[in-house]
């Protein structure tokens, strides 16, 4: 399978602290480039979870005996550690978002540039794909997905012109759907237009804020104390969520006070926003949105 380079690769394995003997997770395996260098900085003793949902990733399972792919949403992470006899770990990284190789095969429906089945899923093990939510979500729910993922002031306009034409025929590609949508996609802003929409239905069709939000509450009873947990993310709804859960330990609201009326965090930051240099964008252009932010575990 042919998966581009990592993004921050060395900034984010660094953002881990990695100690020789100790047990660490790549919760987005992907290509495995993450996981790579995690284990180039482990000892014989270290070891080595990655999670990856999407089939065509176990192909890069890593022949080492200090490595195990678990084939599981990584909203599962505390159960399937269990399995393994993990309580916790040292370290947890995660590469948010879709992957180059996830963009670049046409069918799987996540590219503006290719035509494909309306699809979208991470795993085809899922029930819901995008031709579900385009087909089969009524008016509420289109503006939903489009108004809350894709951020878009357009969302009832573009939920009542699909409806109106899926009533004279079922959309089942990504053309049909464009075709349909072209109206609001004036060419100065088409690309930009476009990514929102695909964003918005993507994030509904995998349920990602959903995952995200298990995924990080999961983090405090797996890591150890001083532990360290490394987040690349690639558009605002999930790094609003990664920064506020870092900093506060909850999603919404103000964390409780201590008995001194301290705020009471689970989480150290450690150093600032961290994004990609000019020369990374470069030779990496899904690099150009990434965040990356680290913490460590008090």
């Amino acid at each position: 399978m042919e998966y581009h380079n990592p993004v921050l690769l060395k900034e984010t394995v660094d953002g881990l602290n990695c100690i020789p003997d100790g047990v660490y997770v790549d919760v987005t395996f992907g290509g495995g480039g993450h996981s790579r260098e995690i284990l180039s900085r482990l000892g014989p003793n270290g070891k080595l979870f990655a999670f990856d949902q999407d089939e065509d990733a176990w192909e890069n399972a890593l022949p080492d005996q200090r490595f195990t792919l678990i084939q599981e949403n990584f909203r599962y992470i505390k159960r399937f550690l269990r399995f393994y006899g993990i309580k916790q770990v040292d370290g947890i990284l995660a590469d948010l978002g879709v992957s180059s190789h996830q963009f670049d095969v046409p069918e799987r429906g996540f590219s503006t540039r290719f035509d494909a089945d309306l699809d979208m899923r991470m795993s085809k093990k899922n029930d819901l794909d995008a031709y579900k939510v385009i087909n089969e979500y009524d008016d509420v729910n289109l503006k939903r997905v489009f108004l809350d993922y894709g951020e878009l002031k357009i969302a009832p306009a573009l939920a009542r012109t699909i409806i109106e034409a899926r009533e004279i025929k079922s959309i089942d590609t990504t053309d049909e759907l464009k075709l349909i949508l072209q109206r609001f996609l004036p060419e100065q802003f088409k690309n930009k237009i476009l990514a929102q929409i695909y964003q918005a239905i993507r994030i509904e069709v995998n349920q990602e804020m959903d995952v995200l939000k298990e995924f990080l509450e999961q983090s405090l009873d797996v890591l150890k104390p001083e532990g360290r947990l490394s987040v690349i993310s690639y558009h605002s709804l999930e790094d609003r969520l990664v920064k506020r859960f870092m900093k506060n330990g909850i999603f919404e609201g103000e964390p409780e006070r201590d008995f001194f009326g301290n705020f009471s965090v689970p989480f150290k930051l450690i150093g600032k926003l961290i994004v990609p240099t000019e020369e990374e964008i470069k030779i990496n252009n899904r690099a150009r949105s990434a965040k990356l932010r680290i913490a460590e575990k008090k």
